[in-house]
């Protein structure tokens, strides 16, 4: 979840982000989530007159966000983070030094009732970061299966109690249409709440707005076929920097990182061949120490930090594997 200064809070984990992408002045680097811009104008402070940022948003909120920053060095592109190579492309960029992903929803999206994000807030159940394209949240549980709803509910939102909630969606939906999020906390809470949960400071809707939203965003799709895809752009050197938020989107990335940094690059095919590990394909990242979280004190600031998780890795000289980035989809969920 991404916070800014316009919320009263810095960008999460940005003194760690900014380290851990180990600026070059003149360097070229990508926002691929800017939000509100709170990463992007850090990197822009600390860049010197030749270095560039490109920053990325699906979210038109965040477009109009990004006409605010008046700097030749700035260039905004409205674009799913997946999308990224089409989009740098009419730029003339072929590689950069570095790529930031701050994954989840953004502060801005949650406060506003109108975006549906919120099970605090009453508002229109959409819950789409991009609200040009897609199935909205309403529409999702309007025309998913029980089967579907308890899937997506119990694999997104690791809710225990997932098909008991997805009965509950359809029997409500049969009365009348659920397009509210208060109409859609309510049903949840009437399924969950009699229950034991074990954490009774988590709201009982928490977990199944969680999952809803991510379905509704393809957000674990969106993070897997994207690392590969970024990798591929990064200059010897460069790095990938990647904030989570849930294990999740965590879980990705770890076994993204972990794949590409092996000697194999990751390549399922390669690992019962009949090879010396010494005769494969050097790995095309290395990873950077261990995951980074908050400090005390910035969770104190903004708790809404606590569950980030910030993950490094750099680009080798090694060339990638053959069938790259295809020999990663499919497996990294």
């Amino acid at each position: 979840m991404r916070t800014f200064p316009d919320g009263g809070h810095a960008p999460v984990l940005l003194a760690e982000s900014l380290a851990a992408l180990a600026l070059r002045a003149d360097g070229v680097y990508v926002d691929a989530t800017f939000g509100r811009g709170g990463h992007a104008r850090a990197l822009l402070d600390a860049l010197g007159p030749h270095g560039r940022v490109v920053a990325v948003d699906r979210d038109a909120e965040a477009e109009i966000a990004a006409g605010a920053i008046a700097d030749p060095r700035f260039t905004f592109r409205r674009g799913w983070f997946s999308e990224l190579p089409e989009l740098l492309a009419p730029l003339g960029i072929g590689s950069v030094d570095g790529v930031l992903l701050d994954l989840g929803v953004s502060s801005p999206q949650i406060d506003a009732a109108e975006r549906g994000f919120s099970y605090r807030l009453e508002g229109p159940l959409d819950m789409r970061m991009d609200t040009s394209r897609g199935e909205t949240a309403a529409q999702f549980i309007a025309r998913a299966s029980v089967g579907e709803l308890t899937e997506v509910i119990r694999d997104y939102g690791e809710e225990r109690f997932a098909q008991s909630v997805a009965r509950a969606i359809a029997k409500a939906r049969e009365i009348a249409p659920i397009a509210t999020t208060r109409q859609l906390a309510a049903v949840v809470a009437q399924a969950v709440g009699a229950r034991t949960r074990g954490d009774w400071h988590q709201d009982p809707a928490a977990r199944t707005f969680q999952a809803l939203r991510i379905a509704v965003n393809r957000e674990l799709h969106e993070v897997s076929a994207a690392l590969p895809l970024l990798t591929a752009r990064l200059a010897t050197g460069g790095r990938l920097a990647v904030i989570s938020f849930h294990s999740l989107e965590d879980r990705i990335v770890k076994r993204f990182f972990a794949s590409a940094s092996r000697p194999f690059g990751g390549d399922p095919r390669l690992r019962r061949a009949p090879i010396r590990e010494a005769a494969l394909p050097p790995s095309p990242l290395r990873v950077l120490g261990r995951a980074i979280k908050p400090s005390a004190a910035e969770i104190a600031r903004n708790p809404r930090a606590r569950s980030a998780v910030l993950r490094v890795a750099e680009r080798t000289p090694h060339p990638l594997p053959a069938g790259w980035p295809h020999a990663f989809e499919g497996s990294l969920r």
